[in-house]
């Protein structure tokens, strides 16, 4: 028997006065014990599905379910939800101590109950000693840890992550996101994490949502939504993607940049209009006679493990392309690739109609 899920959103809109809608009739389910991330450019409707959960704001239509009920009208303090914000809104007037301890104190719990779970709590976010550190004498990661530890004291069966490492330094961030993963692993309680930052989504998450205005493009693991990407704002949005045109000819087979292929993928109509994808680091350089594709050196750019170089071939088409060799602007080279690089897509294709697509042709009963 499969276990029920934490989180149920059933065809969920949410709309303020007569302004468009925020977030479109959006389904999905919330596994427990996941590190879940909502990935999106600003006013996707990320932190909208965040502030839903947490019980900040109601749906106009459609129904939230946790744990098999239904909370459209449960307000947030009595739902098992812990919300860390971006700001982190501590406390600057308490110590470190009693912002943690704040919650349990609203629960008037027994001092000794509350210093044996907050003690606990700051051991698991390496904050053991901080006790009576003021706010403003802690760094900004001491203050996120902080938070979190507020956030896990009470229990909570999710803990909602509104952007919280956007203020911190790159190599600070990146340390909290391996600290944060693995704190998510040892509690074992579900994260859903809110971003705008693909490589944080990547190396964070168990399972992705890519939103975009206000609707879900595409849900899966990070390989799948980086491997996978069932339409352009997906492949675009989620690291660097060279895109073009291109046609179907049979399965297995395609034409793009005037010029008939091998690839992998299979399920289309003969001769489909579809859109084509390589990524920079599946390209590689070779001599023009050596390559699938003939390019011009635009520019080139030194990225510390790889040169980023800009090509254009005879039709206009940009090529971005990943490597360790270095190029030289103004000349000609070739692009080789192998056919698992080449990754196709239907034009408006809803990842529902992709994943039956996909099925369908993996069962041999797909219809052109």
């Amino acid at each position: 028997m499969t276990e029920q899920p934490i989180i149920r959103f059933e065809h969920v809109t949410k709309q303020y006065d007569n302004d468009p809608a925020v977030l479109n009739d959006v389904s999905f389910e919330i596994e427990r014990g996941k590190f879940y991330t909502l990935l999106g450019p600003s006013g996707c409707g990320k932190t909208t599905i965040l502030r839903l959960i947490a019980g900040f704001i109601e749906p106009s239509k459609g129904t939230i379910s946790f744990n098999g009920k239904n909370v459209n009208h449960v307000p947030a303090n009595k739902r098992q939800v812990n919300t860390v914000f971006q700001d982190y809104a501590l406390f600057p007037h308490l110590n470190v101590f009693e912002n943690v301890a704040f919650g349990l104190r609203i629960k008037k719990m027994k001092n000794q109950t509350v210093e044996q779970k907050v003690k606990e709590a700051l051991r698991f976010v390496n904050l053991e000693g901080y006790e009576n550190r003021e706010i403003k004498e802690m760094s900004g990661g001491q203050r996120q840890r902080v938070a979190i530890a507020r956030a896990i004291v009470n229990e909570p069966e999710l803990i909602l992550l509104d952007e919280p490492l956007s203020a911190l330094d790159l190599k600070l961030r990146t340390e909290m996101q391996y600290e944060l993963r693995e704190l998510q692993r040892n509690l074992g309680i579900t994260f859903i994490f809110v971003t705008h930052d693909q490589e944080e989504a990547l190396a964070m998450s168990d399972e992705i949502f890519v939103l975009n205005n206000g609707n879900i493009e595409q849900s899966g693991s990070p390989n799948d939504i980086y491997d996978e990407p069932i339409n352009r704002f997906v492949a675009d949005f989620i690291g660097e993607s060279n895109i073009v045109s291109g046609t179907m000819i049979d399965d297995y087979v395609v034409n793009f940049t005037g010029k008939t292929f091998e690839c992998v993928d299979g399920g289309f109509n003969k001769n489909e209009e579809v859109e084509i994808v390589i990524r920079p680091e599946d390209l590689e350089i070779s001599s023009p006679v050596d390559g699938k594709l003939r390019v011009k050196v635009d520019s080139q750019l030194f990225r510390g493990v790889h040169y980023e170089i800009s090509c254009y071939d005879e039709d206009g088409n940009e090529w971005l392309v990943h490597s360790t060799k270095k190029a030289i602007v103004g000349e000609e080279i070739g692009l080789f690739f192998e056919p698992e690089a080449i990754h196709v897509m239907r034009y408006g294709e809803t990842e529902e109609e992709f994943d039956k697509r996909l099925e369908a042709y993996e069962e041999g009963s797909y219809e052109s």
